[in-house]
């Protein structure tokens, strides 16, 4: 039995792994189109800052790995150019054709810079692959820009914001919407606003880029799609977000054939519909489940609640759920509350949090809710999700049993503080 792999980052790494786990005797063959395979994306970032000293340091494991200690073949620099289902096979850039008996895409997501102005320039950036990352620091040592414009305020526009500024730039970011991290949150915007003002980076909102400003160096930080056309033309099916549609096991509509992670659909825990969230933590989950199928195995990946988390300028934002906006789109009655407490006793110098958390005023269910501060952000926003994924009422939230003691929390966590203040809402 050949299983085939299209992709070997997060999602189709993830795959092959667990479908030898189940089924020693698969032909298991990853084809990745690049050279390298196994590394942390999300550290590209940092590496641009300069915490990060190597990309080598971002390699989880070397392709020989996969061979010696898995029994899986990893090819490099083997790009997938057809998909031929009807005859079990895939066809190459250089002509070779692989057969296989079940396939799993992980083709991951790409820049669709083809509506932007002047993108192909030589001071125009990506910044979300090895090549890209490596070109990008490259060009800093040697051309030494002074200003930098970066396209979009969503995660990697954030990351991108922080890390030019601490090699000395001028930042400016300009958004197309009038909201940052794609919340459309008035509140978050305004927060992050003020803070990247504080840091002297500049942030421009309702300003849409059909061209590439006039900078030293330029960040195209938007215009991210699924990377679909390879399944598309091959017949597999996309859905409403334009992502492949999948099944809770990582079906397509084509039997035998999967797909996970950045190119495919999950089903959002809290609307019950699918939506198209590209992480790294969402792909790996994705991959395992498509692998098992692939094996014979029926696990199901039962969605997310569409939790994040960045640091933009060294303030920590973890985002889980709807805000109160997106909520009501949903068809939810939404409300929504904002507080600001300290995470610790004063006198052991502890820090605010604001956090924010949205219900829905017919039933009293959480939808979901934003952490943002110094300290103790990811844990925070992590109980949110679970109680999100638990289905909980802002009643039981209320009541959750938190850890204190004054090293670490205050006798009322500011969760439940918000939650004390979203239940006079609700009742």
């Amino acid at each position: 039995m050949r299983l085939v792999v299209i992709g070997a980052e997060a999602a189709g790494l993830s795959a092959a792994a667990r479908a030898r786990r189940l089924d020693p005797s698969l032909d298991i063959t990853v084809l990745e189109k690049t050279p390298h395979v196994s590394y942390g994306a999300c550290g590209l970032p940092y590496f641009i800052e300069g915490q990060v000293r190597s990309l080598e340091e971002l390699t989880v494991y070397p392709v020989e790995y996969f061979a010696r200690e898995r029994n899986i073949k990893v090819r490099t620099n083997c790009e997938v150019v057809a998909i031929s289902h009807p005859r079990r096979e895939v066809t190459l850039s250089g002509g070779e054709r692989v057969r296989y008996d079940k396939l799993i895409v992980t083709t991951g997501a790409r820049r669709d810079l083809s509506a932007l102005r002047g993108a192909g320039q030589p001071h125009v950036f990506t910044m979300d692959t090895w090549a890209a990352a490596e070109k990008l620091k490259q060009f800093l040592a040697d051309r030494r820009p002074r200003r930098a414009a970066i396209l979009g305020a969503g995660y990697l526009g954030m990351e991108a914001a922080e890390a030019l500024r601490t090699q000395g730039l001028e930042v400016t970011v300009y958004q197309k919407s009038g909201d940052v991290l794609r919340r459309q949150d008035p509140w978050l915007t305004k927060l992050v606003a003020a803070h990247l003002e504080r840091c002297r980076v500049r942030l421009l909102l309702n300003a849409p880029a059909g061209s590439v400003p006039e900078s030293d160096l330029v960040i195209v930080a938007c215009l991210y799609r699924p990377n679909t056309l390879l399944a598309a033309e091959a017949g597999i099916e996309t859905g409403r977000t334009g992502a492949i549609r999948v099944t809770e096991r990582m079906e397509t509509n084509l039997h035998s054939v999967y797909a996970a992670g950045d190119c495919a659909e999950a089903n959002h825990l809290v609307t019950g519909r699918p939506v198209w969230m590209p992480l790294g933590t969402t792909a790996s989950k994705m991959g395992r489940v498509a692998g098992a199928g692939a094996a014979g195995a029926r696990e199901r990946f039962p969605g997310i609640t569409g939790t994040s988390i960045v640091r933009v300028c060294g303030l920590g934002v973890g985002l889980t759920g709807l805000s109160e906006h997106q909520a009501g789109k949903e068809g939810f009655d939404a409300v929504s509350v904002q507080i600001e407490a300290r995470d610790k006793a004063r006198y052991f110098r502890g820090v605010p949090v604001s956090v924010q958390l949205t219900a829905d005023r017919r039933t009293g269910r959480l939808l979901g809710g934003a952490v943002v501060g110094e300290q103790g952000v990811a844990g925070r926003t992590n109980v949110i999700s679970a109680a999100l994924t638990s289905r909980m009422t802002v009643d039981e939230f209320e009541n959750l049993d938190l850890a204190y003691a004054p090293p670490f929390s205050k006798v009322w966590d500011p969760l439940l503080i918000g939650a004390q203040q979203l239940a006079k809402l609700l009742h």
